[in-house]
């Protein structure tokens, strides 16, 4: 029998169905993905098989592991399932991890719960051992290091760590790289396939998308509505798809975008002239997160700005929206200087990554939508406003009956149209993107960036695309733009940036970005070479 076998699984929470007769199997050194937009029931799986089910649920089927039915244990029979058997890996690490308890405190104790017999050494040691695998060295991260010291790859580490440090016979990752950047995502992929390896632990894996899962998965399970619509072995599940489902999530995954807006060579919107941006950290020294840079945008055009955490690019987006006061530069913005006053500020606009977390939850729709003209000297009266609220509504695919909505009504899809529509109010000439579809499921990504295309068709709007997705920016942007420790170490037309980059970092980050063509696993060399250096 396979390491895990799920059967005839069925789950209900309140009399709503949630999976509907799944089955899929997980052998000892293999890798399951499974793959699906949100509500398709991938998550609620590994939580079938974990036990971690909300009030009111309702569960059928079987889930055997290590040849045993644990769909029949007691709660208490569980917790030492958890305990030795099934690790698990959570997509943000910082909900995960106990911010007031060191990285090392929270190892040791998972290894005491698994084994509770070992002395303070033994656990000390092996706590030291599991992070060591995950590359955390004792030297450069000691045990009493707190987990808000570690950059995101870093978190995700230690809740690896975590996992592995009870020696699972299967790991359960959820998610576990959504919120990272390409080659932090690719390294912590490179270590869940090592660690498989070495441990012959068997691996489930949840994503949303496909391409990030293709290079790792050997069976790929594709999840729509709480069923198992197909599934198969990676080698030739591409080349051989089957359902509808599976050919939209593969087609969105590298969908290039036909623009119709030609842009204006003769009308830059937004001029950046050598900015300097410094923060001042412990007494004489300081940090310069942007440095020296320059850029244009003209009218009509789609910039993207790439680069991993910690490169400069949010600071330099605050900075163009006056949000961060820099030391050295000037930005023009319709050919004005711009140091954030009103009367330019309806010239450019912003969408933010969470648009739930940016958004009043008290406040309607037509009141969110609104927003922008209160920055204005000569807002329009009440009634013009609700129209134009309405107009923009329409644009981004909504409709006049969600003007009194609240936002907590919407998904997240809809809640970005939302965030769009607000954006457009004013009529800007230039929109900031700030990791806009990086938390949106492919195929709403898609449609979301087929609106941006549409919209800049209809009202001649630029865009500035800050992203760390290199596959999204490729697919809506004309020109691109490389950023690396505050500094512009590239820039040209965006295909021939892709296709011939001329810095190593720039190489690195396409190396690293998830592609679905790449449909072979790397080999054994590849897997171990520098996944300890983030």
């Amino acid at each position: 029998m396979s390491l895990l076998d799920i059967q005839d699984l069925s789950l209900s929470i309140h009399g709503t169905t949630i999976l509907d007769k799944v089955n899929l199997s997980v052998e000892k050194g293999q890798v399951v993905a499974i793959v699906g937009e949100s509500g398709s029931g991938k998550s609620m799986t590994s939580s079938a098989v974990i036990r971690l089910l909300p009030e009111g649920t309702t569960i059928s089927g079987a889930i055997w592991l290590k040849d045993q039915n644990i769909s029949d244990k007691t709660e208490k029979e569980m917790c030492t399932v958890r305990a030795h058997d099934i690790g698990m890996v959570f997509q943000e690490p910082m909900t995960a991890l106990n911010p007031v308890e060191t990285i090392g405190s929270q190892v040791m104790e998972a290894i005491r719960i698994s084994e509770p017999g070992l002395s303070r050494d033994e656990v000390r040691q092996r706590a030291e051992l599991a992070l060591h695998r995950v590359g955390l060295d004792n030297q450069r991260f000691p045990l009493n290091t707190y987990p808000h010291k570690l950059s995101g790859g870093q978190r995700q580490r230690v809740v690896i760590a975590i996992a592995i440090s009870q020696k699972p016979a299967l790991l359960i990752a959820d998610e576990p790289t959504t919120a990272l950047d390409v080659t932090t995502q690719a390294k912590i992929m490179t270590l869940l396939k090592k660690l498989v390896d070495q441990d012959k632990m068997g691996l489930l894996l949840i994503s949303h998308d496909l391409a990030v899962v293709a290079n790792i998965a050997d069976h790929i399970v594709i999840m729509k509505d709480g069923q198992v619509v197909e599934q198969g072995a990676r080698d030739g599940f591409f080349e051989n798809m089957k359902h509808d489902y599976t050919k939209k999530l593969f087609a969105a995954a590298h969908h290039k975008l036909q623009k119709k807006f030609i842009a204006d060579a003769a009308e830059p919107v937004l001029e950046v002239r050598g900015l300097n941006k410094d923060y001042i950290i412990g007494r004489n020294e300081k940090l310069r997160a942007v440095n020296d840079v320059s850029f244009t945008i003209k009218k009509g055009e789609n910039l993207g700005l790439v680069g991993e955490s910690g490169c400069g690019k949010s600071t330099l987006a605050r900075c163009i929206l006056g949000l961060e006061d820099f030391q050295k530069g000037e930005i023009l913005i319709a050919g004005q200087k711009f140091n954030g006053e009103r009367r330019l500020r309806r010239h450019i606009n912003v969408v933010f990554q969470d648009p739930y977390g940016s958004f009043n939850p008290r406040h309607t729709v037509g009141r969110l939508v609104a927003e922008p003209y209160y920055a204005l000297d000569n807002p329009p009266n009440s009634e013009e406003r609700k129209q134009k609220v309405i107009e923009m509504l329409e644009h981004v695919g909504l409709s006049a009956s969600d003007i009194d909505k609240y936002p907590h009504e919407f998904s997240g899809g809809q809640r970005q149209r939302i965030a769009i529509a607000r954006a457009l109010i004013t009529e800007p000439d230039i929109i900031l993107l700030d990791e806009a579809t990086s938390a949106l499921d492919v195929l709403i990504r898609d449609q979301i960036l087929e609106l941006l295309a549409r919209l800049t068709s209809v009202f001649g709007i630029s865009y500035l695309f800050v992203s760390h997705d290199l596959a999204t920016v490729k697919n809506i942007t004309d020109r691109v733009l490389v950023m690396k420790d505050g500094v512009i170490v590239e820039q040209g037309i965006t295909a021939e940036v892709y296709q011939n980059p001329s810095h190593p970092y720039t190489k690195s980050l396409l190396e690293a970005s998830p592609d679905i063509t790449k449909s072979k696993v790397k080999n054994k060399e590849q897997l171990n070479d520098n996944i300890f250096q983030h």
